[in-house]
């Protein structure tokens, strides 16, 4: 399989290759993680007010905020965590996380997860750049293949913890990336800082190509 995914690209696939083996060793830790384990019911109650932001079905309508419906249950669960912990920082979160115990965050995260994700048309920009950079990485400047962590449609891997990143818009995508390039988001400390790494080596222009590309995987 390694080889397979080696070769895709010409030298892109190089990115893919490295990200694999980052992606495979992480793994190694993430599957010994404990599963969340909430009640959609009791999270659909408790997610009222998150109505405001992310919708009430978890689609946000906002481009600013992202989307929750469809995402695996276990990563927002992390996510949530770590704005409690300062790994994350956003001054609305701030004071939505800071009375949430850990039983209602993974009621909140169970309710999301089984929504359904409204489709989303890509965004505008170099799609053809942003195609290229998530499915072969630039061997140049090292940057990974985002490809081989969140799979060919985005959908990311809910055993690793590598969140769905297709149809999430564009806006988000590109604003998180360019929090893990300066520093200011670090909740990856439990996966080698893997997207900080990744994010430092992207220009803007990368960003915000890979970013209207991801905007319309399905």
């Amino acid at each position: 399989m390694f080889d397979k995914f080696f070769r895709i690209g010409g030298q892109g696939g190089r990115g893919i290759g490295r990200a694999l083996i980052a992606c495979a060793v992480i793994g190694l830790t993430a599957t010994g993680v404990a599963r969340a384990e909430g009640d959609p019911d009791a999270g659909q109650a408790k997610s009222l007010v998150c109505a405001a932001c992310h919708g009430a079905d978890g689609n946000s309508v906002n481009p600013e905020w992202p989307s929750l419906a469809g995402q695996h249950a276990n990563y927002s669960v992390r996510q949530l965590r770590a704005y409690q912990t300062g790994l994350r920082n956003n001054v609305l979160m701030l004071g939505q996380v800071a009375g949430l115990s850990e039983q209602d965050m993974k009621d909140l995260s169970a309710f999301y997860e089984a929504q359904t994700k409204n489709p989303l048309s890509a965004g505008a920009g170099d799609l053809e750049l942003g195609e290229r950079i998530y499915r072969g990485g630039n061997a140049e400047t090292g940057v990974s293949a985002c490809i081989a962590c969140h799979g060919p449609r985005g959908l990311g891997n809910p055993l690793e913890d590598y969140p769905r990143v297709g149809g999430q818009h564009a806006r988000y995508l590109a604003d998180t990336l360019r929090d893990y390039r300066s520093g200011e988001r670090q909740s990856d400390e439990d996966m080698a800082q893997m997207m900080r790494s990744i994010a430092r080596r992207m220009t803007d222009e990368e960003i915000d190509a890979v970013a209207a590309f991801m905007q319309g995987l399905q």
